[in-house]
């Protein structure tokens, strides 16, 4: 099965570096196949016969065992991306602005009063929609000086996210296939 596998907050203005070439030689010594990295934040591709579940632990602790990187893992495989990319429901914002579209993936499902909470403190013009574990938003004043910051979801949320702009989203879904 295929499989993506983002880890969160790599190589983001100095902080956690992780050459590609190290995420995949680690997916080598772990048995994944045809590991491939897209572009230099973290998104690899491969074929395992592990769970997602079961994927998202144990790179996590390989990442901090063998490369010392302390970070989050978000797995899918290719069946749950083309659904996620099908859901998306801001279609007209994505083919207009798509640096401005983030797809943001979620470790668990948030409650709906989690999701009001998280709307409530939006002071901006960004706005989301809630998807089982992801969210869609849209910055029409780009990523740059929005206060609805992954820190700010983690915590509204009680839970842990990573983002990738819609860009990245379809260059994940074309190397899916």
């Amino acid at each position: 099965m295929r499989f993506i596998a983002l880890l969160r907050g790599v190589n983001m203005g100095g902080h956690k570096k992780a050459p590609m070439s190290d995420l995949r030689a680690l997916a080598a010594d772990l048995d994944l196949s045809n590991a491939r990295t897209l572009l230099q934040s973290g998104n690899m591709v491969f074929a395992s016969r592990k769970s997602a579940d079961a994927l998202e632990t144990l790179l996590e602790r390989a990442l901090a065992e063998r490369l010392r990187l302390a970070t989050a893992v978000f797995v899918r495989t290719a069946a749950e991306w083309a659904k996620i990319v099908a859901a998306n429901p801001f279609a007209d914002e994505a083919a207009r602005e798509p640096s401005r579209l983030a797809l943001m993936l979620l470790k668990d499902k948030p409650s709906a009063a989690a999701i009001a909470a998280l709307k409530a403190c939006i002071t901006g013009r960004e706005y989301f929609a809630a998807r089982e574990r992801q969210l869609y938003a849209f910055f029409p004043d780009g990523f740059a000086n929005t206060k609805l910051t992954t820190a700010v979801i983690d915590r509204k949320l009680a839970n842990t996210v990573t983002a990738r702009n819609w860009n990245t989203v379809l260059k994940i879904a074309d190397a899916l296939g």
